[in-house]
């Protein structure tokens, strides 16, 4: 019973923490309150479903134990009904009939909460990053690794945003049409960054976290549907985008869990209907003046249209490439570019330009860009620096999956 009750926590805790928190914001208006209130529900869950079992519905029990205990914290703070009808008169919650939480039934309130995290008041980079916070539960070290920053400056920017959310009086809604387009780069962003850490977990022992995969996938198409007759084709991009990248999840891993690179992946077992169903998107998202997102996914298509790897057009990739170096320039996108031009003309050439990054500081804490120097190094035969490559990216990976293979790769050319 206490192993089943410890894997009901952390199942939940990994499908639902986004909509729990969500839910109880909306419930609070308060970000702190809400985050503070889940995690103490889900510590007293651990003590209590190991003594009287697993609930029927653990994410309403989760919420339910969650309203209590911000209940409390609010009544500690200051008079709990001054304190919510300010909630109500500020309109970042309204006075409506609340759910039936008896039920497996939990009001999807994460859209609401996306955008309400990227209104314009907010910098845009801190918009992706409280969404990240709240959304998908990730720790403040992990998003300032996605953003290549110090965690005390990202701990600083929560804080802040939080802060202007409440002063504000910012409202927890989905926001009418003609406010959508001026938040769409920001929420679409934020979609793309929650697939990403499930495409690839910062840390921890699973490389795919395929519940935050599938979620993006979601939220990505309902922005889309929002925005219809005429969606805007970064919209179709990112949705595209997605399925593309996620119809090779099977083939990422051996049944041991071990990576599997492109070039050596079993695309049989790539998910060919979904990228039939993604193709399409992709030619739409194109159109006249492609934005980031539609070029991110013609390079996706380019890569599933070739059924071996030695048939992928990679000079085709590295004219996308120099698109998007136009559209959205960053370290990341040149680093990615380079490893295009060493598939098209040689492992030389590419190491050339992840050198002049290299040289630039950009990328110094990027296990990824050290992972790739090795690797060209070592299809060029320099076994010792390809070493010292791998050390120093192993030095810097958080993902156990991730670890594992680049400690292959070390065994390999020392």
């Amino acid at each position: 019973m206490p192993l089943e009750a410890s894997a009901a926590v952390e199942a939940v805790y990994a499908s639902d923490w986004g909509r729990i928190v969500a839910t109880l914001i909306r419930s609070f208006g308060d970000f702190d309150v809400a985050e503070e209130a889940a995690q103490e529900a889900f510590a007293a869950a651990v003590d209590q479903w190991r003594d009287e079992g697993v609930p029927d519905s653990p994410p309403a029990w989760i919420i339910q134990t969650a309203r209590h205990k911000a209940i409390d914290r609010i009544r500690r703070r200051t008079r709990f009904q001054e304190k919510v009808e300010s909630y109500v008169a500020s309109g970042l919650i309204q006075t409506v009939e609340e759910p039936n939480y008896e039920t497996s039934e939990i009001p999807d309130d994460r859209l609401r909460l996306i955008f309400t995290c990227c209104h314009p008041a907010l910098a845009t980079d801190t918009q992706v990053a409280l969404t990240l916070r709240t959304l998908c539960g990730l720790e403040t070290d992990e998003i300032a690794r996605a953003f290549l920053v110090p965690p005390t400056t990202m701990a600083q920017r929560l804080v802040r945003a939080k802060r202007k959310i409440r002063d504000a009086r910012i409202p927890y809604a989905v926001p009418d049409a003609k406010d959508l387009p001026e938040r769409l780069f920001a929420v679409l962003t934020v979609i793309y960054l929650v697939f990403n850490e499930g495409y690839a977990a910062t840390r921890g022992e699973p490389l795919v976290r395929s519940d935050l995969c599938a979620e993006a996938i979601r939220l990505g198409g309902l922005v889309r549907s929002l925005m219809q007759p005429q969606a805007p084709r970064e919209a179709t991009g990112l949705v595209a985008l997605m399925m593309l990248q996620d119809s090779r999840r099977e083939a990422r891993l051996d049944e041991d869990g071990n990576i599997v690179v492109l070039e050596e992946q079993d695309r049989s077992r790539w998910n060919w209907r979904q990228i039939s169903d993604a193709l399409p998107l992709v030619e739409e998202a194109l159109g006249f003046e492609p934005g980031p997102f539609a070029v991110q996914a013609a390079i996706a298509a380019v890569h599933c249209r070739a059924t071996r790897a030695e048939e992928t057009h990679w000079r085709q990739i590295v004219r996308l490439y120099d698109l998007l170096e136009v559209l959205q320039p960053s370290p990341i996108v040149s680093l990615n570019r380079a490893v295009a031009v060493a598939m098209a003309d040689g492992p030389q050439a590419g190491l050339a330009l992840i050198e002049a990054l290299t040289a630039t500081g950009d990328l110094d804490g990027y296990h990824l860009l050290h992972a790739a120097r090795a690797d060209l190094l070592r299809r060029m035969g320099s076994k010792e620096k390809a070493a010292a490559s791998y050390k120093q990216a192993l030095a810097l990976v958080t993902n156990e999956s991730e670890r594992r293979f680049l400690e292959r790769r070390l065994r390999e050319v020392s």
